[in-house]
């Protein structure tokens, strides 16, 4: 039997923007948005309802922190597609709608659930995921949480940038 490769580490480090419960899809990008698939136009408006100069401070690696149920509503595509255009690098929940879950994944933005964390961190502060290991390190309290590490499948979609990326590697 072969042993199972892991690719390549997966190690971000970024500054919390924390969200609370239930922050649907039309809080991510409004509808009156969707008028282009563009990522670059998409993370124009990326949270702006819900924090209308999100894309003023979020920088490349910046890792959004919410409470329960994030990314509910409709199934499009658009919402992690702006989340991940806009820099961000990671998002925290304690838990996610199933379809934004599988959608964020399929594009390539690693997403964990977290209860404790969620919880625990606040906006500002500074965090560094190693997706391998499966841990959180709150780096502004020294705070640590353990959190599911990625599967290699997993890993390899989320490297490639991906599913249809991933699956164009492998044709």
């Amino acid at each position: 039997m072969m042993a199972r490769k892991y690719l390549t580490y997966m190690k971000v480090t970024g500054k919390i923007h924390k969200y609370g419960d239930n922050v649907d899809t039309d809080v991510i990008i409004p509808a009156r948005y969707l008028n282009t698939p563009n990522p670059d136009e998409l993370k124009l408006y990326c949270m702006r309802d819900i924090d209308a100069d999100f894309i003023n401070k979020v920088q490349a690696g910046d890792i959004i922190v919410a409470g329960k149920n994030f990314g509910c509503g409709s199934s499009r595509e658009h919402a992690p597609i702006s989340i991940k255009a806009s820099g961000v690098s990671c998002v925290i929940a304690e838990s996610f709608a199933r379809i934004f879950y599988r959608n964020a994944i399929n594009i390539g933005l690693p997403i964990i659930e977290s209860i404790e964390a969620a919880k625990a961190v606040q906006n500002g502060e500074t965090l560094e995921i190693d997706f391998n290991k499966g841990e959180i390190l709150n780096k502004s309290t020294g705070e640590t949480f353990n959190v599911q590490a990625f599967p290699p499948f997993i890993q390899e979609i989320i490297s490639a940038g991906g599913l249809l990326n991933r699956n164009k590697k492998k044709l």
